[in-house]
């Protein structure tokens, strides 16, 4: 390897760590971010591009269908015996034809006997030359035979087949898109939930800390006073318990996280190593304008699972279709070149010679036992099983959106109760510890008072959470969690 190829490596490397070191570097990751990295790396959207494109191959392949077809065929064959149409040589009576086209011999072609009188066998008079046919050349060397052939086809009607394949092969293509739909609504919603997990586990993370953080200090002021006398040791232990049970859950927190990183981390396609920090994390989760409603005829028309099922629908009518032409008439355009050896055009001979024909041909049949009419209405019971599977489906989807609606309702309520719940545990939580300074309030009431405070801000956080993923749920009932 010389210097210029490894300066040129280094660079790359240089620009291939840097753009790394950028996109890491930083330390924060949006939701868009984390989509547009799991859309890159997920196999099943992989393998849905690559049932895309096999479809699209397959509508390009259906096409070739209206084209002529070429074809050649070639046989070569080594016989043991050549061909002999005579045994022997043969001699055949030298004669006139006249004008009646009978054949006769004239008096000089008649064999005369002694006494000068044509000589009679049968009655017939004896010809008196004979031409000679000898047997090699009725002798045909077929011990080395070779054919060849070159045919084109051009289909002229095949009974409405070659058009319901293409109309098969487009509807397939539009279905294998409409399964990548589907593929990627469920990868968003994945990636959205562990995202959402995350933030809130990075929440509840911090809430954790800051309880911790006060019950230790509360924790010392209790050793304080019970080193005074003005707190019981049965106090003094009371809130170490709380201590110890926050330090706990924290741990919990903690360890949940870490696994909620590894699985985001593997949706992403990244080493599930990677350490990075989501936007909403540092950030408190604001909720939006609930969604505008949409009819269901417009739901209709974003959700993949109707549209597949109504291409699968259409396919089955092609089906049909297909079933019928199988009992119409067909008609072909063929034109050919043939060339062998031995060939017979001129005399016999050894050498390749051929000829070209051009023809049309037919097929129509006649009967079958009622097959037409049996296949026909086997292909119309599937059509008419897929339709049922259709209305079914789109019962479903309409139940859904109403699901997906209620539950963003009841998010936003939880939301506004949760709210409303969390001014009052600050206010309680407050008057608690002012209360305990001035020796007013026992412990008991303040350990309450901080975890209503807990309790409230987690409540809100969850209610925040739920909505961002009812919101979630809302967009895929509607069929636009794709179009981010």
């Amino acid at each position: 390897m010389n210097a210029g190829t490894m300066k040129k490596d280094f660079l790359l490397l240089a620009l291939l760590l840097w753009g790394t070191g950028f996109l890491w570097g930083q330390g924060t990751m949006s939701l868009e971010e984390c989509r547009k990295l799991a859309i890159e790396n997920n196999r099943k959207l992989q393998m849905a591009d690559m049932q895309v494109l096999a479809a699209q191959e397959k509508k390009r392949e259906a096409f070739t269908k209206y084209l002529p077809g070429i074809d050649a065929m070639g046989v070569y064959m080594r016989n043991q015996k050549e061909i002999n149409l005579l045994e022997h040589d043969a001699y055949l009576p030298v004669g006139t034809i006249g004008q009646d086209g009978k054949w006769t011999m004239r008096p000089d072609q008649v064999m005369i006997g002694p006494d000068g009188k044509p000589v009679m066998n049968n009655g017939t008079p004896v010809p008196k030359d004979y031409a000679l046919l000898p047997k090699d050349a009725m002798t045909v060397d077929d011990r080395n035979t070779a054919l060849v052939q070159v045919g084109l086809t051009q289909p002229i009607y095949m009974g409405g087949k070659i058009r319901a394949y293409n109309q098969l092969a487009g509807l397939a293509e539009k279905l294998a898109e409409s399964g990548r739909a589907m593929e990627l609504e469920a990868l968003i919603e994945k990636t959205d939930e562990a995202y959402w997990q995350i933030v809130s586990l990075a929440n509840r993370k911090g809430l954790a800390v800051k309880y911790v953080e006060t019950l230790r200090k509360f924790a010392g002021d209790m050793e304080s006073l019970h080193r005074n006398g003005m707190a019981t040791k049965g106090d003094m232990l009371s809130v170490k318990v709380r201590l110890n049970q926050a330090e706990m859950t924290l741990l919990r927190v903690e360890d949940g996280l870490s696994l909620s990183r590894m699985a985001l981390n593997q949706i992403c396609g990244l080493p599930v190593d990677t350490l990075f920090t989501l936007k909403e994390e540092m950030l408190e989760t604001q909720v939006g304008e609930a969604l505008p409603a949409l009819d269901m005829e417009q739901v209709y028309a974003n959700r993949p699972e109707i549209s597949s099922l109504a291409l699968a629908t259409d396919i089955y009518k092609r089906k049909e279709r297909i079933a019928r032409s199988e009992y119409l008439p067909t008609v072909a355009l063929t034109a050919n070149y043939l060339a062998m050896t031995p060939s017979f055009f001129k005399g016999i001979s050894t050498k390749f010679d051929g000829m070209w024909n051009v023809g049309i041909g037919v097929k129509a049949p006649i009967f079958h036992w009622g097959a037409s009419r049996k296949s026909v209405r086997s292909a119309r019971a599937e059509t008419e099983m897929q339709r049922l599977k259709l209305e079914e489906v789109k019962e479903m989807v309409e139940l859904q959106v109403n699901q997906a609606r209620f539950k963003m309702h009841e998010a936003k309520r939880k939301l506004e109760v949760a709210a409303d719940n969390l001014s009052k545990a600050d206010e309680n939580l407050k008057y608690a510890d002012l209360g305990f300074r001035e020796g007013a309030v026992p412990v008991s009431n303040v350990l309450e008072a901080q975890t209503a405070w807990l309790s409230a801000h987690t409540d809100v956080l969850d209610a925040r959470i739920e909505w961002k993923l009812c919101e979630v749920y809302l967009k895929k009932a509607y069929g636009v969690l794709r179009n981010f």
